[in-house]
């Protein structure tokens, strides 16, 4: 057996190179997902390095939001009070302002894995300060500040560098004089740290002269830090202040990222697994043509003496030495698609070059072990068939096969179509779970699609039931266009049914991609344009041109004063935006649970006087005064809120009560989500809130833009510009998902390709002996080209009719305006002319090779 395996080998090596170069894609693919999704969880739960290494006790003022680890305190401490106590070596005071810092082509800094930037204070104590210098000194004057590795990296600075930094009132140039890391780290858990002197930031927190938002402490030696805490709580009782012991901090940083970890692994891992299911559904499709093929020859090795498990281990042993070269190559290919995924997930604020390229055994081994094992299961069946097939069965099948039988082919698809009802199931459970929110849509439709793509697999089955009627269909057009040629296209189409099928599967699966992803983008941005100029009445906006992992980089608010400056402009208006936590009444669940997740609220700051020039919001709400507060109809339904009610929010600043104004609607879910206050009240809720653009009214681009050129990375924009900006701020992460898609398509289309070349390679003996009787070249590339035209009517109306059924389900399922079924007609025609121009590109070179075969070659190939 082994000499007829390196035989096989010798003769096909084209069909194997192409199944080969099929297989190492797919598994590439697989490889290059899995690594991307545990790079990702490794940026988020490795980097639990605590700028509190080196503190024992942390006093912080106020008190701080449980429900959130990195929440500033709301209060203000004075390290008087702590400094010096019994059983204190050291202390030194701490703030945090968040900010934005700029490299140096001027573009934003993305945090890594959706943190954050902030400025500290340096710690001049030398047994607290856990910052290790790898490069420079330590900031002493104003102006001057240390950053963490990882800022200087992405950033592509180093000492000496100017720093532009935009605080939330201003923004400042700086001097980089030094470069560290934490505890060997490039980041800390909370993100990126740029430090400067503690009068500095003192200063640019606000905070009076003395005081800190929270005071590091470190023990005395012999003192243990448990009961220094105790006796510090007990010291500073009749002080507004929380004392909290520094390695309790540190754990749930730990704890939290940890958590974050697996929420960012699983959901990345929801998408990659579009890419998962598309690789193997490639491998199995093309490795199982590669064995059809050869029927005919396996049934004659059974006519001269070999046995039906000879031929199994045959095909197996072929199976086994293809997938362990194409996992090798695969896996190697898995590491530029890694790559590419981690730079297109950049783009959307989400950096995890923090966490280098994986190499354990989980990203080796396993899509190592799923190509050997899907080439395995794909021989298996094939080997099964193979084996039981008699030399007269296969003189036939050389020139044609059937649809199988009916009954386990339906049973199969039953099966099949059962597994995708996994997730259509689990939204069920979804919707039942999560309240109603963008959260929800988006892994409903997820599920959705994840779903219809596994109906893919169950229509692929059924595939070879459509040749038939859709041959028929194509042959009498073909016989009326090219006469004889296509009377001799329907005899072939209708009496080959598995191997046109196979070729329209891999057409269906990439049509079905791109279909269903343009509907969904052609929907939702013609939903956010629609609504956002609804809403909209500013002519112009200052936006930011960098990303963060909340959205686009916040403004500095004295940007508007700038802006207001200019002329022709009547009103410039700053669009402030933080998270509010509803703290009383409190939260009510959805599903009347006991203990609902905590509530967090967007909240919009708007000058109440100049609002009705730049927005125009639904609802009839009346300006808002100071202590007041407009909320969304949907949430105040949600928590049966009413007006005039009172309810108290945590903010930045800590608790405030507010008074329920009334409702309002922001159909475009662009400028205040869920709930509005004026800019007065944003002061007491978050005097940093951050500013998400400046609104304008009147001037014109050219002034604005001069007027706003001393501070970089800022743009003007008109409505509609800044209506694609904030959209696509509301819509981060589709980059990547575009990626997976991309890649998917490519490999599904490839995969097609394959197989068509495939097939019309293996009837090189038919093709040769019409050419012995008559047929003239133009005739056989007439019949591939009809053969190719069914290919394309197959795939496109399975592809295209998936991809409707699965925007209509995400409609009903989430019911979002976002999602409709409302395509446009050149979309269909785009699609279906696209798949045309892919299948005739691929089967033309083929086509061409099968007109000009010998009847002696064809003769051979028998």
């Amino acid at each position: 057996m082994w000499l007829i395996a390196r035989r096989s080998f010798a003769e096909g090596w084209v069909r194997l190179v192409a199944t080969l170069l099929a297989a190492v894609f797919s598994i590439g693919l697989i490889a290059g997902s899995l690594q991307f999704t545990m790079r990702a969880q490794e940026a988020v739960s490795g980097s639990d390095a605590s700028e509190y290494a080196r503190t024992d006790v942390l006093v912080t003022g106020g008190t701080t939001d449980p429900d959130d680890v990195y929440a500033a305190p709301d209060g203000h401490v004075a390290l008087k009070d702590v400094a010096g106590r019994p059983g204190v070596a050291a202390a030194a005071g701490d703030a945090l302002v968040p900010v934005t810092a700029s490299g140096r082509d001027g573009e934003t800094i993305v945090p890594p894995a959706g943190a954050g930037t902030t400025l500290r204070p340096w710690t001049p104590e030398p047994g607290l300060n856990p910052y290790h210098l790898e490069s420079g000194r330590a900031p002493a004057a104003d102006g001057e500040v240390a950053v963490t590795r990882h800022v200087a990296r992405a950033g592509e600075l180093g000492t000496g560098d100017p720093l532009r930094v935009m605080l939330p009132r201003q923004s400042r140039e700086m001097k980089i004089v030094g470069i560290v890391t934490v505890e060997g780290r490039s980041a800390v858990a909370r993100g990126d740290l740029v430090l400067a002197p503690p009068e500095t930031v003192r200063k640019a927190a606000g905070l009076p002269e003395g005081t800190w938002q929270g005071v590091w402490v470190k023990a005395a030696p012999g003192v243990d830090a448990a009961r220094l805490s105790n006796d510090l709580a007990r010291d500073l009782r009749g002080k507004d202040v929380t004392v909290r012991a520094a390695d309790g901090v540190r754990d749930a940083q730990s704890a939290t990222l940890q958590a974050e970890g697996v929420s960012i692994g699983g959901a990345i891992g929801m998408l990659a697994s579009v890419s998962v299911f598309v690789g193997l559904f490639v491998v199995a499709n093309t490795f199982g043509t590669l064995v059809r093929q050869r029927t005919r020859r396996l049934a004659l090795l059974s006519a001269i003496g070999a046995t039906p498990r000879q031929i199994k281990r045959l095909i197996k042993f072929e199976a086994l030495a293809l997938g362990v070269v194409a996992s090798i190559g695969g896996v190697l290919v898995g590491y530029p698609v890694s790559a590419l995924l981690t730079r297109l997930f950049a783009r959307d604020g989400f950096d995890i070059t923090a966490a280098d390229a994986q190499f354990g055994w989980i990203a080796l081994a396993v899509p190592a072990g799923a190509g050997i094992l899907v080439t395995q299961i794909a021989a298996w069946r094939a080997a099964r068939k193979a084996a039981r097939i008699s030399p007269m069965q296969a003189l036939r099948a050389a020139s044609s096969d059937t649809a199988g039988r009916r009954w386990p082919r339906l049973l199969g698809a039953l099966a099949v179509f059962a597994c995708a009802w996994i997730f259509f199931g689990s939204v069920f459970a979804l919707r039942y779970e999560e309240p109603p929110g963008p959260e929800r849509t988006i892994g409903t439709a997820m599920l959705i699609l994840m779903g219809s793509m596994t109906t893919v697999a169950a229509l692929a089955v059924l595939a070879p039931f459509f040749v038939g009627p859709l041959g028929g269909l194509v042959g009498r057009v073909g016989t009326a266009v090219s006469g004889e040629a296509g009377r001799l296209a329907r005899a072939t189409i209708t009496r080959s049914p598995r191997r046109v099928s196979s070729a329209a599967s891999s057409l269906m699966l990439g049509v079905a991609l791109v279909s269903t992803t343009a509907l969904m983008v052609l929907s939702v941005g013609a939903r956010f344009d629609a609504a956002g100029k609804e809403v909209m009445r500013a002519e112009h906006a200052i936006a930011a041109t960098g990303m963060t992992s909340a959205g686009p980089a916040p403004l500095p608010r004295d940007l508007a004063d700038a802006a207001a400056a200019a002329p022709g402009v009547s009103h410039a208006v700053a669009l402030t935006v933080t998270d509010a936590k509803l703290v009383s009444p409190a939260p009510k669940s959805p599903y009347g649970d006991d203990d609902p997740a905590p509530l967090y609220l967007m909240v919009s700051g708007v000058d109440q006087e100049a609002l009705p020039s730049v927005l125009d919001l639904g609802g009839g709400l009346r300006p808002l005064r100071t202590g007041e507060i407009g909320l969304t109809s949907t949430v105040m339904k949600a928590q049966k809120l009413r007006k005039g009610q009172r309810i108290i929010v945590r903010g930045g600043a800590g608790k405030v009560a507010l008074t329920v104004a009334g409702a309002y609607h922001d159909p475009s879910h662009l400028f205040a989500d869920q709930a509005l206050v004026s800019s007065a009240t944003m002061d007491r809720l978050d005097p940093d809130a951050a500013t998400q653009a400046i609104l304008v009214r009147g001037g014109t681009e050219d002034g604005l833009t001069r007027a706003v050129a001393g501070v970089p990375g800022v743009e003007v924009l008109d409505r509609s510009g800044y209506i694609d900006t904030a959209s696509s701020a509301m819509t981060k992460g589709m980059t990547v998902i575009y990626g997976f898609i991309g890649m998917s398509l490519v490999l599904a289309l490839f995969g097609m390709a394959t197989t068509v070349s495939m097939s019309v390679g293996e009837r090189t003996r038919e093709f040769g002996l019409l050419g012995a009787v008559g047929a003239t070249a133009a005739q056989i590339r007439s019949i591939v080209r009809w053969e190719a035209a069914t290919v394309v009517l197959l795939g496109g109306l399975l592809g295209i009719g998936t991809a409707l059924g699965t925007v209509f389900l995400m409609h009903v399922a989430t019911g979002s305006t976002f999602l409709s079924l409302d395509p446009p007609w050149w979309l269909f025609v785009a699609v279906i002319a696209g798949a045309a121009a892919v299948t005739l590109a691929t089967s033309a070179l083929p086509a061409r090779r099968a007109a000009d075969v010998p009847v002696l070659e064809a003769a051979r190939a028998g």
